[in-house]
């Protein structure tokens, strides 16, 4: 029994870990990287083990750094079944095929620059849309929480509330191979439980070995409720000096979170009665679409929202921009709008329209509400960056920006702390976090036998 790690080991990006066990090889995720490095080059490099082998993959959840290579491994071989919740295969699904949708219009827009440069080379996406379709095909049994399935003879896995995003797992994973048994839990993202959507996640089982993540392993949250206050002072303050707020927003919870946080800011008069508000991203529409089909995932006070049928993502002066023109007119509002558009991480997609049309004006704010890997537009822009460079052009930040942390969708250090703490696992292995927040993480844990894998690193069971 072993593992293999393949992708957010000492960094934040890019989650992949293979379980070799009785005969049989799982994968958790297959996630995107993300960040400052050559990230066309790191995602299409190989995956350390042969895509063929695997028998199953198991998603934690829906986010792009833990399915986005999904389809780029059917697209090298794997047959295998996916198992996942049922709000993941929905998300996740809406989630590769956007990525697909983007692989292909970069290689197009690469193969017109080498055109202009009489270049020779023949740039291809990473996968195409074909490939996230028949990766779809692939997912075979729903996992419901608490609800153990038998992967193989002995593999069990049994996926638990990790309170992230909308149908966010931990995973455990019950092992036996040779007389010997190992009960092995990989943390997934975990949740952070001041929020106001989502359930806290599930009190974890006692296990042998622990697979945690460590975004925020170096720190704590600000409470939800000053958060909100600070986005309504900041959304307030932009609009009497006459500017838009631009948010950039991850598509799958935290738009979801920041549209009920609006609607009751004007439910409470807290919010100009004619602020308009833009959802400028057509995965976060479906992703919000996706989440009204699932109240049973949400606390009391939003579930009765739903049985009540009213609709917790709605608000007046809210419009939808799907189409590409629809995001174009956004450009002509100069002031009184809350613009929410992707990627969270400004690495693509709408917001960087937005920052280019926004960024250099004083009287605008820029309001970051989640996580920004090193090297990233949203991280030099929250470092204090005076100028960054957007397609190619240099724009001057002139804006208030600020960085509200409170609404993050992972668990601080004391939550992580508390949640290891309940696994009282001899053993502690360390993922998904930039190095030195690892180092501060592995500080609190005393003397726990705690390993902190490089990327090819494999650990015996």
């Amino acid at each position: 029994m072993k593992i293999s790690f393949h992708g957010a080991d000492r960094d934040v990006t890019g989650s992949c870990h293979l379980v070799e066990a009785a005969g049989k090889r799982i994968l958790i995720d297959c996630g995107f990287f993300q960040g400052g490095r050559d990230l066309d080059d790191e995602n299409a490099e190989p995956f350390g083990f042969d895509a063929r082998s695997i028998d199953i993959l198991l998603l934690t959840h829906a986010h792009l750094d833990h399915c986005g290579r999904v389809p780029l491994l059917y697209k090298r071989g794997f047959r295998g079944e996916i198992i996942a919740t049922a709000a993941t295969r929905e998300l996740a699904r809406l989630v590769m095929l956007d990525a697909a949708h983007l692989q292909e219009e970069d290689a197009r827009q690469k193969m017109r620059r080498q055109a202009r440069r009489d270049d020779p080379q023949n740039g291809q996406p990473l996968y195409a849309t074909l490939d996230a379709l028949n990766v779809c095909d692939c997912f075979g049994r729903v996992a419901g929480y608490g609800q153990p399935l038998a992967l193989a003879p002995g593999i069990v896995a049994t996926f638990l509330d990790a309170g992230h995003i909308l149908g966010s797992a931990s995973i455990l994973l019950a092992l036996e191979e040779g007389g010997k048994q190992r009960r092995v839990l990989f943390s997934g993202d975990l949740g952070n439980a001041g929020r106001s959507l989502l359930r806290p996640p599930a009190d974890p089982p006692e296990v042998d070995v622990v697979v945690i993540e460590t975004t925020y392993g170096d720190r704590l949250h600000k409470p939800l409720a000053p958060s909100i206050a600070e986005l309504y002072q900041a959304i307030s303050a932009a609009f009497q000096r006459g500017g838009n707020v631009v948010v950039p927003t991850f598509a799958l919870e935290r738009a979801q979170e920041l549209l009920y946080a609006l609607r009751q800011g004007r439910e409470r008069n807290l919010l100009p009665p004619a602020m308009q508000v833009f959802l400028d991203s057509p995965m976060a529409i479906s992703a919000t679409e996706i989440f009204e089909r699932h109240p049973e995932a949400y606390e009391p006070e939003v579930a009765e929202l739903f049985r009540d049928g009213r609709d917790p993502f709605s608000l007046p002066g809210l419009h939808f921009a799907r189409e590409t023109t629809d995001s174009a007119a956004i450009n002509r509002v100069t002031g009184g709008a809350v613009i929410m558009a992707g990627s969270g991480m400004c690495t693509g997609g709408r917001v960087r329209h937005h920052l280019r049309h926004n960024l250099w004006r004083a009287e605008a704010a820029v309001v970051f509400v989640g996580f920004a890997a090193v090297g990233t537009l949203a991280r030099r822009i929250i470092d204090g960056a005076k100028q960054v460079e957007i397609f190619g052009e240099k724009i001057a930040v002139r804006a208030e920006i600020h960085t509200i942390n409170g609404f993050s969708a992972h668990a601080d250090q004391a939550e992580l702390l508390a949640w290891r703490a309940q696994t009282h696992a001899a053993r502690t292995i360390l993922v998904h976090g930039e190095a030195e927040t690892m180092r501060a993480f592995a500080a609190k844990l005393g003397d726990a036998k705690i390993e902190i894998p490089a990327l090819g690193d494999t650990i015996e069971l």
